[in-house]
């Protein structure tokens, strides 16, 4: 696997950047965190010991939850809790059914709710009644409005860099200061791209007061991402994370970015259909209780599936050509920080 640089002995980017500014923004604070250094809700690949890491290390944490079993969310809630009283997050996507997940959130106490993928008006209420902190996901300015009309506290600015699903079709760059000068003086978090201090230097220029990792906090060592997952993002080159229809069973109409693999390659070849596929049924893998999982599905590797894992989906954002090595979420976060620091103390 490739390094993220010279080693450093523990502790000591923490030491290093200790006499640098405070990175604390006014949305770090409003939240209760130290650092704007947010972990993205990377689907079934986030774990409670990722979600706890990044908290502990001083940054938000983010469940997802969209498709875990209503009644098994306060367990979850309960896991993260006993490695950490810091803040953290859940994920929700409209998209889906979610009311009864969104109840069990509220009644279990996590602080942050974040919405993605479908108007957050329908839930504004609820979550502010519970006392939470609602964000939700834009893909551009006219979506931001729309959003901060809806009453949410603060809107996550996604650029077309970002892996997994992607709202939009407008870069981080350009994305975020229209977002902020679109919903001032609503916090805003930018996401897409960043995936190391430097980008998150960059976010907060533009105006963004976090920035919300993703395709980075899959090489950490908490996350379950399956090996052969994690050594593709640690090996992917940035024009690997290809902007595609193609995993789309069982959520329809959501273009997404993933790495190039077999499946990939040979629906492409075949002319990007919309049915009849090449190995359109095939298993492809199996999980650890034996659940198949097939070509096309919605579905990235983990930890303990057995198969052909690599046709699987292997969402990742650009970002992640500047992803070198698996850390614990700590050391990213410290790394990040440490990084972002430098950057913005820089002169030409």
């Amino acid at each position: 696997m490739r390094d993220d640089g010279p080693p450093h002995p523990p502790g000591e980017e923490t030491r290093r950047s200790a006499h640098l500014p405070s990175l604390t923004t006014p949305l770090c604070r409003r939240l209760g965190v130290e650092v704007p250094v947010f972990q993205a809700p990377i689907g079934s690949a986030v774990s409670p010991e990722l979600v706890a890491g990044v908290s502990r290390a001083g940054g938000l944490g983010m469940l997802a939850l969209t498709w875990t079993p209503a009644g098994e969310i306060p367990r979850i809630l309960d896991r993260v809790r006993e490695l950490t009283e810091r803040p953290f997050g859940a994920n929700l996507v409209l998209d889906f059914p979610v009311a009864d997940r969104l109840d069990a959130c509220l009644e279990g106490g996590v602080p942050v709710i974040s919405t993605f993928w479908g108007d957050p008006a329908g839930c504004t209420d609820r979550i502010r009644a519970a006392g939470a902190f609602h964000v939700h996901t834009v893909g551009s300015a006219d979506e931001a409005r729309h959003a901060a009309d809806a009453g949410v506290d603060a809107v996550v600015a996604q650029g077309w860099e970002a892996g997994g699903h992607v709202r939009g079709l407008t870069a981080t760059l350009p994305l975020v200061p229209a977002v902020v000068d679109a919903v001032s003086p609503l916090p805003v978090v930018a996401a897409g791209g960043i995936a190391d201090g430097r980008g998150l230097a960059a976010a907060l220029a533009l105006g963004a007061q976090a920035g919300w990792m993703g395709t980075r906090f899959l090489a950490a060592a908490e996350a379950r991402t399956h090996d052969i997952y994690r050594r593709r993002v640690v090996g992917a080159r940035t024009e690997e994370a290809q902007y595609t229809g193609c995993f789309d069973g069982g959520w329809p109409n959501a273009p997404h970015r993933s790495l190039r693999n077999s499946t990939l390659a040979s629906w492409e070849a075949a002319g990007s259909p919309l049915s009849a596929r090449p190995g359109e049924g095939d298993i492809v893998a199996r999980g650890a209780d034996d659940a198949p999982y097939l070509r096309y599905q919605d579905a990235v590797p983990l930890a303990g599936m057995t198969g052909d894992v690599d046709a699987m989906a292997l969402y990742a954002g650009q970002s992640a050509g500047l992803v070198r090595a698996v850390l614990p979420a700590a050391a990213i976060v410290a790394r990040t920080v440490a990084e972002a620091k430098r950057a913005m103390l820089l002169e030409f």
